[in-house]
C-alpha cells in the first residue's frame, strides 16, 4: 500500500486528528468501533423496513465503506450504511408494506433497480471527474434536494403509522417508542445522545418485552401484541455464511429506483460539505471518487442481495464530538462490520425487534429525514419570497406525499420517481426561463 493509505503514525495527539494522520493502532481499532455502534441501528433499521437480510446489510456495509476508502484513496472520511433513500421505491417495486417486519418475497426485483441506480451513480462520479462539479449543483439546487430529501420521510408517513399498528395496544407501544426516543434525545448527554435512535430502540424494547412477556399487558385478544420468542437467538449459531439473493432486472422497477441516485449525490454533497467544513480540507477534488465508489458499492450490494448505500450522517456526528478525522479508523470500522455480518446469532438478535416498537422508531426516522429537507432549505438560505421556488417545492411535497403514480409506456412510476423527476424538471423549466430574461434585447433595426 502506499503512503497515501498508510501515511506515518501522529506522534502527538494535540486533540484534532486530521484525515492523513494517525492515532497508534489500539486507538484507531478503538475509534473504529465506536463508528460501527453510530451506524448500526440506522443500518439495521433500513432492511428490516424494506424486508431485506439485515445481517447481509451489516456485511455489505463494511465491504462498502472498505471499497469507498480504496477508490478515495482514503482521503474521505465516511462509513457507507444502508440508505433510507431506497425505501419508498423499493416498497413501490415490490409491493411490500414497510415496517411488516417480514421477508419481502421480490427481493430480486429491487435488487435489479438498486444496481442500475448505483450504475448510474458511478457515471455521474466519472462525469465529475472529467467535467467538474459545477453542472450538479445547476441541475439540483438546494431548493430541488431539499423537497426530494423532504419527500423520502412524507412518502413513507403512512405506512409507519398503519402497518406496525394491528391492536389498539400496539398503537400504545409505539407510542412508548417514540417517548422513549424523545427521553433519550432530551435527558441523554454525549455520546448516548449521538445514539438516539439507537439508545431509544434498545431502551423500548426492553419496555416492551416487561410489558408483554413479563406483565402479558395487551395480551390474550386475537389481535393483541405478541410476546418476543427467543427461541431462535439461542438455535442460531454464532457464525455462519449469509444467503445471498440473485438480481431480476425488471424494467419498471428500474424506472422506479434508478432516479434514487439524485438522492445520493444530494446526501453525497451535504456530507462532503460537513466534512470539508470541520476538518478544513478541500474535498471537491475528490467528488467524482466519491460518487463513484458509492455507486459500484451500490453494485456490488445490490448483486448478492443487499440493499443500496450512502455515506452516513451519524458517523460524520461521531467525527464531529470526537475531533478524529483519521481516514483509517472507517478501514478499521468496515472490518468490524464484517465480522458481524457473518454472526447468524447476531442476525436473530435483531429480528427479535417488536412491530410496534419498529413502527415507532420508524415514525421519529423518517420525520426526521423530512425535516432534514427543510434544513437543507435554511442552511442554503433558500428564498421562497420566489414563486419558481415555491412551485418546485410545493408540488414535489405533494406529489410525493400523495404518492401521485404515472404509468409511461406500461411502466409504473411511483409518487417517489414523478415527485423527484417532477422537481428537476420545474427547475430546469425556470432556469431557462431566467437565462432567457437575461439574455440582451434584440436590437430593432
Amino acid at each position: 500500500m502506499s503512503k497515501a493509505f498508510f501515511p506515518a503514525w501522529t506522534k502527538k495527539y494535540n486533540g484534532v486528528i486530521a484525515p492523513d494522520e494517525r492515532l497508534p493502532i489500539g486507538q484507531t481499532a478503538l475509534m473504529g468501533l465506536q463508528h460501527v455502534i453510530a451506524m448500526f441501528g440506522a443500518t439495521v433499521l433500513g432492511p428490516m423496513l424494506m424486508g431485506f437480510n439485515p445481517n447481509l446489510a451489516i456485511l455489505m456495509s463494511g465491504v462498502s465503506t472498505l471499497l469507498f476508502f480504496v477508490l478515495t484513496r482514503g482521503r474521505v472520511p465516511s462509513y457507507l450504511g444502508s440508505s433510507f433513500a431506497f425505501i419508498a421505491p423499493v416498497g413501490v417495486a415490490t409491493g411490500y408494506s414497510v415496517a411488516s417486519l417480514m421477508p419481502n418475497p421480490n427481493i430480486g426485483v429491487a435488487l435489479g433497480g438498486i444496481m442500475c441506480s448505483g450504475l448510474l451513480y458511478a457515471l455521474i462520479g466519472y462525469l465529475v471527474k472529467i467535467v467538474g462539479t459545477s453542472w450538479v449543483e445547476r441541475i439540483m439546487p438546494p431548493v430541488v434536494t431539499g423537497s426530494i430529501v423532504a419527500v423520502i420521510g412524507l412518502n413513507l408517513a403512512g405506512a409507519a403509522v398503519h402497518s406496525a399498528k394491528s391492536s389498539n395496544a400496539d398503537g400504545w407501544y409505539m407510542l412508548m417508542t417514540i417517548v422513549c426516543v424523545a427521553f433519550v434525545t432530551v435527558f441523554a448527554g454525549g455520546m448516548l445522545r449521538r445514539l438516539l435512535i439507537l439508545s431509544g430502540l434498545l431502551l423500548s424494547s426492553a419496555l416492551y418485552v416487561l410489558c408483554v412477556n413479563v406483565l402479558r399487558w395487551g395480551v390474550g385478544r386475537s389481535t393483541g401484541s405478541k410476546p418476543v420468542d427467543f427461541t431462535g437467538v439461542h438455535n442460531a449459531p454464532w457464525f455462519g455464511w449469509p444467503e445471498f439473493v440473485t438480481p431480476v432486472f425488471n424494467s419498471s422497477a428500474i424506472l422506479v429506483l434508478a432516479p434514487v441516485a439524485v438522492i445520493l449525490v444530494a446526501e453525497n454533497l451535504g456530507h462532503l460539505r460537513a466534512v470539508e467544513a470541520m476538518t478544513g480540507r478541500d474535498m471537491n477534488p475528490h467528488m467524482g471518487s466519491v460518487f463513484m465508489g458509492n455507486g459500484l458499492a451500490n453494485v456490488i450490494a445490490g448483486a448478492v442481495g443487499s440493499t443500496g448505500v450512502t455515506t452516513y450522517a451519524e458517523n460524520i456526528g461521531v467525527m464531529g464530538v470526537t475531533k478524529i478525522y483519521s481516514t483509517l479508523a472507517f478501514l478499521f470500522a468496515g472490518l468490524f462490520a464484517i465480522v458481524l455480518g457473518f454472526s447468524p446469532k447476531m442476525g436473530a438478535l435483531i429480528q427479535l425487534i417488536p412491530l410496534p416498537v419498529m413502527g415507532g422508531v420508524s415514525v421519529v426516522v423518517f420525520g426526521l429525514i423530512a425535516v432534514t429537507g427543510v434544513k437543507i432549505w435554511i442552511d442554503h438560505n433558500v428564498d421562497f419570497s420566489q414563486n419558481s421556488n415555491l412551485i418546485v417545492a410545493g408540488v414535489t411535497l405533494i406529489i410525493g406525499a400523495g404518492d401521485f403514480q404515472l404509468s409511461i409506456a406500461g411502466l409504473e412510476l411511483g409518487g417517489f420517481g414523478v415527485a423527484t423527476l417532477g422537481a428537476i424538471a420545474l427547475n430546469a423549466l425556470f432556469a431557462f426561463k431566467r437565462a432567457d430574461l437575461t439574455k440582451p434585447p434584440t436590437p430593432v433595426i
